[in-house]
């Protein structure tokens, strides 16, 4: 017996439940009977069963609740359920689709769905569902979160963002019925994250769709003065686009090319778009309608553009090929613009059939064309960009700045550029060499020193055109720059980036805990090596630490202090028993170089040789002062006794101030003072305080204190010099 969708949305055995008169019955039999006809075309009978019991149990458990509209909540499913259908999803899609929102706003639990419909149909809706908004802080973390949440199981899983694009599109379809703040707030995210993805995915009608509703909910008075204009423009130039149309049709079979010609009009938000970025007027945007062929085999396309280019001039720099380097999301087609009747500029796709396949339903012509030979390459694209969302996951556990990173790569890939072997990698327009570095490899990314474009050494933050070639100078002792993530436009390279930086601030930091706690053990008369292994076990069981080197990270952050750590450390063990609180506490050795974990403090710019003290402040690890800087006896902490290393030799910077008499060459002459000592000046500024007096401030490299010296000797030698001193704060610019 076939399986027959029932032909209400309701029950007829029990009247809906309607909480006021502003929600009439809405009939939804044809909606049902469009819906089963489509399923019908490619389901088979036991699998339409599955869809039709899917979408009782959506109406059942959703009966009495109703849309903003008045319409059915059940509508809404059918609907998103009936646009999965137009793309020939699977039975397991079409039942998720149908129950993509019973978890969220009912009763019934992810089990339940699994126990009735399978495991993957329940993580399907899963996948889709929302979180809870009360485990978040603010609405935007909540959406942060979904973003993410949504994000990752498409990464699993494709039909997850399937359904979620097609749940977006009705939507947006529907939300006129919204108020309007809530209107725009949904326009501009599904502008800034549900087109780009759907466009990643190479939906482009759909991902057309959703920019022309959002751009319709976000400025309906630009829509509706653009849409007037361009129906208006639409009666103006019917006649030339009629005659460049008979033209092409005519042209192309004198050329033995067999095509299908189409017209087509420019988006009210593609003519928004380029009218606000280019600063144009609607009369100088001319390029409003285009041409689309679509031809039988590769060849034939370029048959045809020649066909075309000697039936009107093409404009120079419009041509593109797309079929010889694909974009990202496989689409393919040869794009040129011409010079029509009267002036007229005229936009041309040239495709193949199966091109066209891919560019109209992009990732969905997997269930919609089965024949299409492209889509292994297709596939393979989409699931190396969905394989990078989980590296991006990886290397960032902030929500916030996952989604960061996924926005970044959401934007089309504009700038296609080759390795030294030959070849093509896609990267966003304004990428850099460090952003082809991590393209090719992470490693070849962190050990990145240089770069030769086009076989001229250029800066790192220069940006890559169309055409170049590119090669990365690396260094084995290399790494990432902070600086880096100011110019870099790849979310991998950002992500890969702050994964490093955060790797190499914990290793740090916990080489720091390790000589604090060191410190606080020596303290109490315990050597540090007769800490067991068995102390650590037990006292990690009894703080809930996950690990030794996380206690110790925490330590040189400023999390834990090393004194209690050791306490614990020594209760009940072997060591504790000989601990002395009155033994000497020896110091914490500073060398200079030990990144982010140890800080020389900016307020008093300490170097070797002045007296210092260390203070551990939570979060910035050990934070070094001079021992008479006036901040530290404000600032409370956990003071903590530090000392030079011997043979520091590394320059240190200091500033200092100098009172010249106001003469011609007295610069050249400190400046030589300076020089003579091989000191490096870093930077110089002048302030005039009187006709008669000049004060210099000199940012000067140094080794130590001593060597400081000897430069404010030298210096105090120069006649002109009426007075020195050492600045300890950070000189303004």
């Amino acid at each position: 017996m076939a399986a027959t969708l029932p032909s209400s949305a309701l029950p007829v055995d029990e009247p809906p439940i309607i909480p006021d008169d502003m929600h009439p019955p809405v009939d939804l039999t044809e909606d049902l009977a469009r819906f089963r006809d489509q399923l019908a075309t490619y389901l088979k009978e036991d699998d339409l069963e599955r869809v039709c019991a899917a979408y009782q149990f959506s109406a059942d458990a959703h009966r009495g609740q109703f849309r903003s509209s008045g319409h059915p909540y059940v509508s809404h499913p059918l609907a998103v359920a009936e646009t999965l259908a137009g793309w020939h999803l699977d039975t397991q899609a079409l039942c998720a689709a149908l129950l993509h929102d019973v978890v969220e706003d009912t009763a019934i639990s992810k089990a339940e769905i699994a126990e009735r419909f399978g495991k993957t149909t329940a993580e399907l809706v899963d996948g889709v569902s929302k979180l809870d908004r009360l485990e978040h802080q603010s609405y935007e973390e909540a959406q942060a979160e979904n973003y993410r949440k949504m994000l990752l199981a498409m990464a699993r899983d494709v039909r997850v963002i399937l359904i979620k694009l097609a749940d977006r599109l009705h939507n947006m379809h529907t939300l006129d019925a919204v108020r309007p703040d809530k209107r725009r707030r949904i326009a501009r995210e599904t502008l800034e994250i549900y087109a780009p993805i759907a466009n990643r995915l190479g939906l482009n009608p759909l991902c057309r769709e959703l920019q022309e509703l959002s751009f319709r909910h976000m400025h309906p008075l630009r829509y509706q003065v653009l849409a007037k204009a361009v129906k208006a423009a639409r009666g103006n130039r019917r006649e030339v686009v009629s005659k460049i149309l008979h033209a092409i049709e005519r042209r192309l079979p004198e050329c033995g090319v067999e095509a299908q010609v189409q017209g087509r009009e420019k988006h009210l938000y593609s003519i928004y778009r380029k009218m606000r970025d280019k600063h144009l007027s609607f009369s100088q945007v001319l390029d409003i309608y285009g041409f689309r062929i679509i031809v039988k085999d590769v060849p034939s396309c370029y048959l045809a553009l020649g066909a075309l280019h000697g039936l009107y001039q093409p404009i120079p720099g419009k041509f593109k090929d797309y079929i010889a380097i694909p974009k990202a999301n496989d689409y393919q087609s040869l794009h040129t613009a011409l010079i029509g009747p009267y002036g007229t500029p005229v936009e041309v796709q040239i495709r193949t059939t199966e091109m066209h396949h891919v560019a109209q339903a992009g990732v969905a012509s997997h269930w919609l064309y089965k024949d299409t030979q492209s889509l292994p390459e297709l596939q393979r694209k989409t699931h190396k960009w969905l394989q990078s969302l989980l590296d991006l996951q990886s290397a960032s556990n902030d929500t916030a700045e996952f989604l960061e990173h996924v926005k970044f790569d959401l934007f089309p890939s504009d700038v296609y550029v080759f390795t030294p072997r030959g070849k093509i990698l896609a990267l966003p327009r304004g990428a850099t060499p460090v952003d082809f570095a991590y393209a090719v490899h992470s490693d070849v990314g962190n050990r990145c020193v240089a770069c030769q474009i086009n076989f001229e050494s250029m800066p790192l933050r220069t940006e890559l055109r169309n055409g170049d070639r590119v090669e990365i100078v690396t260094a084995p002792h290399a790494r990432p720059n902070p600086a880096w993530l100011g110019y870099v436009r790849t979310g991998r390279a950002r992500a890969e980036i702050r994964r490093f930086l955060k790797t190499q601030h914990n290793e740090e930091s916990a080489t720091l805990g390790e000589r604090l706690l060191g410190q606080a053990l020596r303290g109490l008369g315990v050597d540090p090596a007769m800490i067991a292994a068995l102390d650590w076990e037990r006292f990690l069981r009894s703080c809930g630490g996950k690990s030794k080197s996380e206690v110790l990270t925490d330590i040189g952050l400023g999390k834990r202090l090393p004194a209690i750590i050791a306490r614990h450390l020594l209760e009940g063990s072997a060591a504790g028993a000989g601990a002395s609180e009155e033994s000497r506490r020896g110091a914490i050795l500073i060398r200079g170089t030990e990144g982010v974990a140890v800080q020389l403090a900016a307020c008093c710019r300490p170097i070797p040789g002045d007296p210092i003290v260390g203070v551990i402040r939570k979060g910035q690890g050990l934070v070094v002062h001079t021992h008479d800087c006036p901040v530290i006896i404000k600032q409370r902490g956990d003071w903590v006794d530090v000392d030079w290393e011997p043979g520091i030799s590394r320059p240190f910077e200091v500033v200092i101030r100098v009172f010249v008499a106001n003469q011609r060459g007295v610069l050249a002459k400190l400046a030589a003072a300076i020089a003579e000592e091989q000191s490096n000046i870093v930077n110089v500024s002048m302030d005039q305080e009187s006709g008669d007096t000049t004060t210099l401030t000199f940012t000067l490299q140094v080794s130590d204190r001593q060597h400081l010296a000897r430069i404010l000797r030298n210096l105090r030698r120069v006649p002109e010099v009426v007075r020195i001193m050492r600045c300890k704060e950070k000189p303004k610019d």
